[in-house]
């Protein structure tokens, strides 16, 4: 059985406003921990799966932050035409592992241009408290991880010629998929969010002018279903597109592309629902 995490109503409060100070991030971090007790960056089903077509795949520079260059996977369908569009996927919070690499694989063969970015500076951990300290970092200095998500978005732009651009990330990278939509809110052009940490309040939310979809798991401690709700009803509140999606018995992580949370029945729908997403907001 897992711990329990109790956290106080500050903490919830915490939790949900999707605030950065010091104090905050480390409550986060601490749900996040609980949340992966006992986990490791395995490759998931998720990860195992092939793309559903030929893809090319490599190591591009993408960013220069803070005068030091940031490198990232690219992954393109075979034979890419020009202005095919461009998605920006968020690692989880064990960092650009393989895993992740081959999650953008299968972007690129549902046909878009997958950029995988780097948020923790080429490394990646390999137990829960590492990956608390890197998320942590990255938490703490997110100018450079802002800085990094906008070259991100030119890159696709600029260098790739997308003509439209979505971003996706689980965990701690589902938090910066919501964070690239509220940086970029008139350029981003569609966002999933796999249960990552929330923004509630209707006047931070207002700029948002894209679809979103999001993804959460029912029995998930981090981000309780509390908060989703709160989220989901300030977007409908504006009058935003968004669509959630809550697992019943699902957990934290359970589609991740590493780790040991996998649910097969509402990983493999929550795909599926993430593909055609993508299609009716990028290709439609």
């Amino acid at each position: 059985m897992r711990p329990c995490l109790l956290l106080s109503p500050l903490a919830l409060l915490i939790l949900v406003a999707g605030c950065t100070a010091p104090g905050e991030d480390a409550a986060y971090a601490d749900a996040m921990a609980a949340e992966h007790e006992g986990d490791e960056p395995t490759p998931s089903p998720a990860a195992e799966t092939p793309p559903a077509s030929p893809v090319e795949s490599s190591r591009v520079r993408y960013a220069t932050v803070g005068g030091q260059p940031v490198e990232g996977v690219l992954a393109r369908p075979a034979g890419a035409a020009p202005g095919t569009p461009g998605i920006i996927v968020i690692h989880e919070w064990w960092g650009l592992n393989d895993n992740v690499e081959a999650m953008a694989e299968r972007l690129a063969g549902e046909g878009y241009v997958a950029l995988a970015v780097d948020l923790y500076g080429g490394e990646v951990a390999a137990d829960r408290d590492r990956a608390r300290e890197l998320m942590m970092r990255a938490m703490q200095d997110a100018g450079k991880a802002e800085e990094n998500l906008r070259q991100a978005y030119a890159f696709l732009e600029r260098q790739q010629g997308a003509k439209k651009i979505g971003v996706i990330g689980w965990c701690f990278g589902g938090g910066w998929s919501l964070r690239t939509a509220l940086l970029l809110p008139e350029q981003i052009d569609a966002t999933v969010i796999y249960y990552g940490r929330l923004v509630t309040d209707p006047e931070q939310l207002k700029p948002l002018a894209m679809p979103i979809l999001g993804i959460f798991g029912s029995e998930d401690r981090g981000i309780p279903v509390d908060s989703v709700r709160a989220f989901e009803a300030a977007l409908k509140s504006l009058g935003k597109d968004v669509r959630v999606h809550v697992y019943e018995g699902a957990d934290h992580a359970f589609a991740n592309p590493s780790g040991g949370r996998y649910n097969a029945a509402a990983a493999e729908d929550a795909w599926a629902k993430t593909v055609a997403f993508f299609a009716e907001t990028l290709r439609g």
